[in-house]
């Protein structure tokens, strides 16, 4: 059963309780992503990520890495548009020691040069990664041309330039504006121990903020642009995306995207994998997505082929996508994405991590949270001509597209 508690300064606390298993994961979670940034502050909401493993006052950054392999656990963290959080899985004898390594990361991270200048190489190396992997850097270059000029379109993790401005009061000046107690949940889910949850409250219900927060409804609403990004590179393959715009994951017709995304291209059976893998052998990765923010979404396919073959997968691509818009999908299709995801969402009941993660973005985006009955039950109300009409109205807009094509060979 999930439980909520608000510790006096605003922080909110959502746990569940499993006494089947012998895990626990902990997640604190703080409302602001790249999608918070200015232009100048551009990869710094990931870079703090960063820089919260790097040292406290007590513990060096191998210390903490030592202190979660020595119980056998593990601790990480990611940077979204819109989210991040800082997580941990232990065993449940072990919960109380991960969070107050976590607490301590958080309140007593000293953002030491040196370690600000290594961090920033490693950053700066992860962006020349992504870089180095098309299938990777394909949808970094969609993102740029679906929202140009906007936040939601930059990198998540900056720019060499942006990386360079960085330094500690830059870091403190954001986190006093963003980590405010009323944009943190904490989030657990798994054998909790006795106790650990009024721990909990101890360690993070106390702190507070000086500044004002000008009212996070006041970022723009992204603009979706249909223009078109090609890149030449040195490798094997060609890559392809197309971009759509979607919904919001607040949308009450969300669930009718998940159902068209799982027909489209979701599994080994959507359209997409049939006709372009299994009849016309053009990839061996094709797929589609949906990403879905407070208030704006996308849908997403990406092919990668041989050169020599490109432009047969974007014409097959388009192909398929028509085919769905003139003649439909069917009532078969629709009851077996549904059934699938359903099975997704109860096979996902097994993982503490995924209900941690769960509780916690649910909390953060509606401060509510729904039953698994009643996720189901969304599903099951799903019909064949909302699915219809949705695929009608995305995929009347011109797609965004991204391309990246060998240097030796630009077929298109």
């Amino acid at each position: 059963m999930l439980q909520k508690r608000t510790s006096q300064n605003g922080v909110r606390i959502v746990y569940e309780h499993i006494p089947h298993v012998r895990s626990v994961a902990v997640g604190v979670w703080v409302d602001v992503g790249s999608r918070h940034e200015t232009p100048e502050e551009n990869g710094l909401t990931h870079f703090i990520e960063h820089m919260l493993f790097k040292g406290t006052a007590t513990r060096t950054a191998r210390q903490i890495a030592e202190e979660f392999d020595r119980i056998g656990g593990y601790v990480n963290a990611f940077t979204s548009k819109e989210q991040t959080c800082y997580y941990a899985k232990v065993l449940d004898h072990h919960a109380k020691h991960a969070i107050s390594v976590l607490a301590d990361m958080f309140f007593h991270s000293q953002f030491d040069e040196q370690e600000l200048d290594k961090e920033r190489q490693v950053v700066l190396e992860e962006i020349l990664m992504v870089e180095d992997t098309p299938d990777d850097d394909v949808h970094e270059q969609l993102w740029n041309v679906m929202y140009p000029n906007q936040p939601l379109g930059a990198s998540i993790l900056g720019t060499k330039a942006s990386l360079e401005t960085f330094n500690k009061d830059s870091i403190h000046q954001f986190m006093e504006h963003h980590y405010r107690p009323e944009h943190i949940v904490i989030s657990v889910a798994g054998n909790i121990p006795d106790g650990l949850i009024d721990y909990i409250d101890s360690l993070f219900g106390q702190f507070g903020s000086s500044t004002k927060l000008p009212d996070r409804h006041s970022m723009d609403l992204p603009v979706f642009n249909s223009g078109e990004s090609l890149k030449s590179r040195e490798t094997e393959q060609g890559h392809i995306c197309l971009g759509y715009p979607g919904l919001s994951v607040k949308d009450k017709h969300i669930y009718d995207l998940v159902v068209m995304n799982n027909i489209l291209g979701g599994n080994m059976s959507s359209r997409l994998f049939q006709e372009v893998r299994e009849e016309k052998a053009l990839a061996y990765s094709i797929y589609s997505y949906h990403s879905s923010n407070v208030d704006s979404g996308s849908v997403a396919i990406y092919g990668g082929t041989s050169s020599n073959q490109l432009q047969e997968l974007k014409e097959t691509i388009h192909e398929t996508i028509q085919k769905v818009v003139d003649e439909g999908v069917t009532e078969t299709e629709v009851d077996n994405a549904k059934e699938q995801l359903k099975g997704n969402l109860m096979l996902g009941l097994e993982s503490t991590n995924a209900r941690m993660n769960r509780n916690g973005k649910n909390e953060l985006i509606f401060k509510e949270h729904k039953t698994y009955d009643e996720v189901l039950q969304s599903i099951d109300e799903v019909h064949i001509h909302q699915v219809q009409k949705l695929i009608t109205n995305i995929f009347a807009h011109q797609p965004a597209i991204s391309i990246i094509t060998p240097k030796k060979d630009n077929p298109l």
